[in-house]
């Protein structure tokens, strides 16, 4: 018998790989960090000779979610300023606040507070697109999940970068650092096309090509940025990147709402990929991101949940679920993003996005043990015809119970082991009270 670290078994084991296979009272095999193989749980442990063994009848085991965008430190600013359309929102609030609070320390005790949140919602990677990189690098080591940081490049001063170069160096040294790093994946982030003038996109297209470097950036959120870029550049924004060379497989496009045909040509003929956030666009009344015309053009669609300021939580099963259900809706077709697409929008097309397939994304042979269970032996979850249907139409992320990445376990019976539950709940109300202390001065003023 071979000799390996951990045999997970379980009812069910859906792997999201190319046949979309359902495999029942399997076991995934594990040696140091990465799958070894996937089989019968019967002739796994005829096969091997585990150092653990995990054994979990009443779940399905599936591959981490890739939340493919977000803003992991405004978590702190949670339920701050709702109910209000996206410029509202951010020239009133967001920024504002950003401004006044925004900082090292600020952006480390958000981002470990995110990082729990994910992680107990089953969450294995996720794409932060904000500042000072470098505090957000240190607690996606500490924490032991994976992080792809894309380093806010944007006209006008931010935190950590007073000029749109500044912003480029800021991603250049963090990508010197971690460029080998199978956890830290920082690429450029260049804010929207409303934000980010041109000289800026060329020399970002330019460092990006020299060095396969990847790009995200909100794009085609909203139809008054769409209108704002026709009067301002008279053309759409899509058109423009495509023109300044900024569009191709390097690209991850947030939003892409306000659409016509001419633009999903534009992405399907680059190559680019659109990474969808149909929770954070609802709330904003953004608009809706047509995924099925997309798909049916073969572009590739990702899941995010954005900021949990505009969200407001970092649950991809939500996300899952509310995609789903809205695809079928905007494409007034109820057969659109079935529910092993959504979940594929959730897993391997993000680590698609990231070209980190071969890594991660699905559980096979070879990748990463980037592995979640999720708990279906409860009355919510009977009778069971299909559990991928239940993962995405009718599963909380309290069913989560255990998550590893790299074989590590991160989340043991709903406990985190990398990160204390109850320091961070008391540093996000610390936060809070210096908030709302900060905002009630302002008002006396």
């Amino acid at each position: 018998m071979e000799s390996v670290h951990k045999i997970i078994s379980a009812r069910w084991v859906v792997p999201v790989n190319e046949s979309r296979d359902i495999l029942e009272n399997h076991s995934v095999v594990i040696k140091e960090d990465k799958i070894v193989e996937i089989l019968k749980t019967e002739e796994a442990l005829t096969k091997y000779q585990p150092d653990e063994k995990i054994a979990l009848p009443g779940h399905a085991l599936i591959p981490g979610f890739v939340n493919s965008h977000g803003h992991a430190a405004m978590t702190l600013f949670r339920g701050m300023a709702d109910d209000l359309e996206l410029m509202t929102w951010l020239n009133d609030h967001i920024w504002p606040a950003e401004g006044k609070w925004v900082s090292p320390e600020f952006v480390a005790d958000g981002t470990r507070f995110a990082i729990g949140e994910m992680i107990r919602s089953g969450t294995t990677c996720f794409s932060d697109n904000y500042f000072y990189g470098e505090e957000v690098a240190q607690e996606i080591l500490k924490s032991g999940i994976r992080g792809q940081i894309c380093s806010t490049v944007i006209d006008f001063p931010t935190p950590g970068a007073e000029t749109p170069d500044e912003g480029i160096q800021n991603a250049m040294d963090l990508w010197e650092k971690y460029k080998d790093n199978d956890y830290v994946m920082p690429i450029f982030g260049p804010h929207a096309p409303y934000t980010v003038s041109d000289e800026p996109f060329k020399k970002i297209i330019k460092l990006a090509k020299e060095n396969n470097i990847l790009i995200q950036m909100h794009v085609h959120e909203t139809q008054t940025e769409v209108d704002g870029s026709i009067e301002q550049y008279g053309k759409r924004p899509i058109k423009r990147l495509h023109d300044l060379g900024l569009l191709g497989p390097h690209m991850q496009c947030v939003h892409m709402t306000a659409l016509n045909e001419e633009d999903i040509e534009i992405i399907a003929e680059t190559g680019s990929h659109v990474m969808h956030c149909p929770e954070s666009n609802l709330k904003l009344a953004s608009g809706f991101c047509p995924v099925h015309k997309l798909q049916e053009k073969g572009i590739n669609v990702t899941l995010g949940t954005d900021g949990a300021a505009s969200n407001n939580d970092l649950d991809m099963l939500g996300e899952m679920r509310t995609a789903a259900q809205l695809a079928k809706a905007v494409a007034q077709n109820a057969e659109a993003l079935p529910a092993y697409e959504a979940l594929a929008l959730a897993t391997i097309n993000g680590a698609k996005s990231m070209a980190k397939e071969d890594k991660f994304g699905s559980l096979e042979a070879g990748k990463f043990a980037d592995v979640v269970a999720v708990d279906l032996s409860d009355l919510e979850s009977q009778p069971i015809f299909d559990p991928v249907s239940h993962i995405v139409y009718a599963t909380t992320r309290n069913q989560v119970t255990d998550v590893w990445v790299g074989g590590k376990q991160l989340l043991a019976n709903r406990e985190l082991t990398t990160l204390p539950i109850s320091e961070l709940i008391a540093t996000a109300i610390e936060w809070k009270e210096k908030i709302v202390k900060g905002r009630e001065q302002t008002a006396e003023k």
